[in-house]
């Protein structure tokens, strides 16, 4: 019973599917109605370049479920480990399925992203859309300007992957039905560690 009471404790496989879907269609969107509406893609568009673009996307496309299926496996072992270090019995099962459900909440940028170019900025460029990532460090920097190494990890760092601890945080109580400052320390130590260790070597490789 205390399993069925949580969006966490859903059909995993449901959960991928949807999330799956949900990514597909708004990436969709970005593309068909935005991205190809700059000015730099129906420059392109007759050009070479505009079949590597299109090729490109479809390679987005394709590439979704994979791309997740790879970004779970690797968290949800992470957050496994941690809660493994700090004696608590959940399982990697259970840490899958927290990873997947926590994963919504990166749908809601995208949404914003969307909803921002289509009435507000509404003749973007392309770097505008690169460059833009809602309540993100990047607000406070010019994309065009800045060096792109430092592009990614200003995107990275925003109030979604706060959120996103939040999230965990709630599966992995869910499960283990400990103190929640115990939580955090498991997830701060493990996922939060990782992502900036992880943040910090794109910085010192990217060229």
């Amino acid at each position: 019973m205390h399993e069925t009471k949580s969006f966490f404790a859903a059909d995993k496989k449901l959960l991928f599917i949807l999330l799956c879907l949900a990514s597909l269609l708004l990436l969709y969107i970005k593309i068909a109605f935005i991205e190809n509406e700059t000015a730099a893609f129906e420059f392109l568009q007759d050009r070479p370049q505009g079949t590597v673009l299109q090729l490109i996307n479809a390679i987005k496309y394709f590439s979704i479920p994979f791309v997740y299926a790879w970004k779970f496996v690797v968290i949800a072992f992470v957050i496994w480990v941690g809660c493994f270090m700090f004696g608590y019995r959940v399982t990697y099962r259970q840490c899958f399925g927290v990873v997947i459900g926590a994963e919504f909440i990166f749908l809601i940028p995208e949404v914003l992203k969307i909803a921002w170019f289509m009435s507000v900025q509404t003749d973007p460029t392309y770097n505008d859309i690169r460059g833009f990532y809602p309540l993100s460090l990047m607000h406070f920097f010019d994309y065009n300007t800045l060096n792109r190494r430092w592009a990614y990890p200003l995107r990275a760092l925003n109030v979604f992957e706060i959120a996103y601890c939040f999230a965990l945080v709630a599966g992995i109580h869910f499960y283990a039905q400990k103190d929640r400052r115990y939580v955090w320390t498991i997830v701060l130590c493990s996922y939060v560690l990782i992502f900036l260790l992880w943040l910090g070597f794109y910085v010192i490789v990217y060229k």
